[in-house]
């Protein structure tokens, strides 16, 4: 698989390309599926479901990988927290986690009830091709906390802030305990047959520099290593948003560390090198222009040219991307690395 041998390190015929949120709302195929069954939570429990959206993308636009249809916070609410989705809203968590006690009452059988979601994988690796890889993933113990202390999205992050700098050890128990769960929870989805997996911390920057470190970034690591001990023939991807500043301290058992658009890939480069392969980062608006697509192609793809890389965006694709302008950027990508 040419994702997994950049992930490596090793040479590929080019550089492999993919999208964070590639099985989503700008594909009309999506938006009917959606309209049949109505809701996203009963999307992301339906095997079948999982596995049609999942593949939408290989089949329209030929990205090298396929990213599992599910969301970050099936997790917590396989642990106890009922979860909901709010039009205008979000995600939303009537109950959430405010004491020790709270942590005490979570379900640490979580990874064993969310069977669906290795259904899923299973179905979905036999069907996609043998040269695709699937990426498997799960949010970061940081940015699940958020939302399992806030309730829902949150712009100034004042609970789980006021959690962190008046009782931290209540904080380090629920991030540990989250820690745990997904551990357990990519093993069984790599079980059932994903190729990589990559672990998502949308929220690390909402830290300053040593609270990410303490609170975030550490966890992380720890997920990384647990799973290169158990599989080292997985590629495991880290991706943390708006940390670039702090990247001169980050290091772990990543094969990838994923670059936001905020950061320029010069800039990361120059700090690991070609220790981690790096994934990204062109801007996700950039979409929205075939012009401004091939320039930031271009420019990327001469700055990586001979150092560990996969092509992707600095944050997922939004809903109203023109799907011939996401093909038009994956199709560059190859074209461009291949010469």
């Amino acid at each position: 698989m040419i994702f997994i041998d950049a992930c490596f390190g090793k040479e590929t015929p080019y550089t492999p390309v993919w999208m964070m949120r590639q099985a989503g709302r700008y594909l009309p195929e999506y938006m009917e599926v959606r309209r049949k069954v109505g809701n996203f939570l009963d999307m992301t429990k339906n095997p079948e479901i999982v596995t049609e959206i999942t593949l939408q993308p290989v089949k329209r636009l030929d990205v090298d990988a396929a990213i599992l249809f599910s969301d970050i916070l099936n997790l917590p609410m396989e642990m106890g927290l009922p979860l909901r989705f709010e039009k205008g809203i979000g995600p939303v968590f009537d109950k959430t986690i405010d004491t020790e006690e709270d942590i005490e009452k979570l379900d640490a059988s979580a990874d064993e009830k969310i069977e669906y979601v290795y259904e899923g994988v299973k179905l979905i690796r036999e069907n996609l091709s043998k040269d695709k890889a699937l990426i498997g993933f799960a949010g970061s113990p940081w940015t699940i906390a958020t939302y399992m202390v806030e309730g829902r999205g949150s712009k100034q992050y004042a609970k789980i802030k006021k959690m962190l700098y008046q009782n931290p050890m209540i904080l380090h128990r629920l991030l540990a305990f989250n820690t745990k769960e997904t551990i357990e929870y990519l093993s069984k989805q790599i079980e059932a047959g994903a190729n990589a997996v990559m672990v998502f911390d949308s929220w690390g920057g909402a830290l300053e520099k040593d609270k990410f470190f303490e609170f975030s970034w550490n966890y992380m690591k720890e997920i990384a290593k647990s799973i290169k001990t158990k599989y080292p023939h997985i590629a495991v991807i880290g991706f943390s948003k708006g940390v670039g500043l702090y990247m001169d301290e980050m290091d772990g058992e990543f094969d990838v560390i994923g670059v936001d658009w905020n950061t320029p890939i010069d800039y990361a480069l120059n700090i690991f090198k070609d220790n981690y392969t790096l994934q990204g980062n062109m801007e996700p608006t950039r979409l929205y222009s075939k012009t401004a697509t091939r320039e930031a192609v271009e420019k990327i793809a001469e700055i990586m040219k001979g150092h560990r890389h996969i092509f992707n965006l600095g944050h997922g694709i939004l809903p109203d991307v023109p799907v011939e302008n996401a093909k038009y950027f994956v199709d560059l990508c190859k074209e461009i690395t291949s010469k």
